[in-house]
């Protein structure tokens, strides 16, 4: 069906808004509690939303969020499907959530329901800026004539090529997930101790590092980019914080003094990822080398 398709993803992602326009990227809407409060997100939210938001967790304010069922999904999509648009759906990491088999099962449903329907689920295999340059380079691929079906393959062919390296402020939130114990959480804290993660091949969150205070912490998000990141590919670089801006610029600073000719761009992390990693987290995601060529990178694991 040519080039003459739409492109959605959900509202976890951070993209730039420019891009979002120029791409008339589509979001799945999704729902985030703070408190007692229910928000349903139809759009990314305003930084001052965001703002608002990260203060409240500093406050110790509850925060979790909902998943999307295949209805909802089945909801979003059969409107443009009855016009005969065909679609692609960027999902949030099969490894951190189950978006994407949700998705799938409503796209499932939409084909029998009407037989000449063309969607097409991607598993991103990444999260927040992850999801946003995928969402640029989908946009790109449809303006060089790539069909659906092609951006779709295309995108899951390069899915493991965006690298995240990500330092967590509050350890008190990875041990909600289950990612370190009570007790690392506790002692971290105290101690000033900064995990570094990144998303794996399977797309789940590893621990590779951790750095006492912010300065060595960034040092490392900088080191592992410069290990992995290809100066030669076109697509830009990703900074998400969760209203961190000073970190935020101090990294964009590291890159562009070393990669001048790189485009970096810096977005608020979404309350919906954002609920799961607590305030401050500040995370750098980029094109790069395979994530499978970087597991002979060091990883401290947690054996949980």
């Amino acid at each position: 069906m040519g080039a003459d398709y739409l492109i959605f993803t959900d509202v976890s992602t951070d993209i730039d808004k420019e891009m979002l326009k120029k791409y008339d990227i589509r979001f799945v809407p999704m729902e985030y509690v703070l408190g007692t409060d229910t928000f349903y997100c139809e759009q990314p939210e305003t930084e001052e939303m965001m703002h608002n938001f990260y203060e409240k967790l500093r406050n110790k304010i509850e925060t979790h969020t909902s998943q999307i069922t295949p209805n909802n999904y089945y909801e979003v999509f059969e409107p443009f499907v009855k016009e005969g648009k065909s679609l692609i759906y960027i999902s949030l990491s099969s490894g951190l959530s189950n978006t994407y088999e949700s998705a799938l099962l409503a796209a499932n449903n939409l084909k029998e329901d009407y037989e000449d329907a063309e969607i097409e689920i991607v598993d991103s295999l990444s999260a927040t800026g992850g999801m946003g340059i995928l969402c640029e380079i989908a946009g790109m691929n449809r303006e060089k004539g790539m069909n659906c079906k092609e951006n779709a393959e295309w995108l899951r062919n390069n899915a493991t090529r965006i690298n995240h390296w990500f330092e967590v402020e509050d350890l008190i939130y990875l041990k909600r997930g289950g990612r370190v114990s009570a007790a690392t959480a506790v002692i971290g804290t105290a101690l000033n101790i900064k995990p570094v993660l990144r998303i794996d091949r399977e797309g789940h969150l590893e621990n590779i590092d951790k750095k006492r205070g912010n300065k060595l912490a960034l040092k490392a998000l900088f080191d592992r980019f410069s290990e992995s990141f290809d100066m030669h590919i076109e697509y830009p670089v990703y900074i998400s914080c969760a209203d961190n801006m000073k970190d935020a610029m101090a990294l964009k600073e590291m890159i562009l003094e070393k990669y001048p000719e790189a485009v970096v761009k810096v977005t608020m992390l979404s309350p919906i990822i954002g609920a799961h990693t607590g305030p401050d987290i500040v995370a750098l995601i980029h094109y790069g080398k395979e994530r499978e060529q970087l597991h002979r990178l060091p990883v401290v694991r947690n054996h949980r």
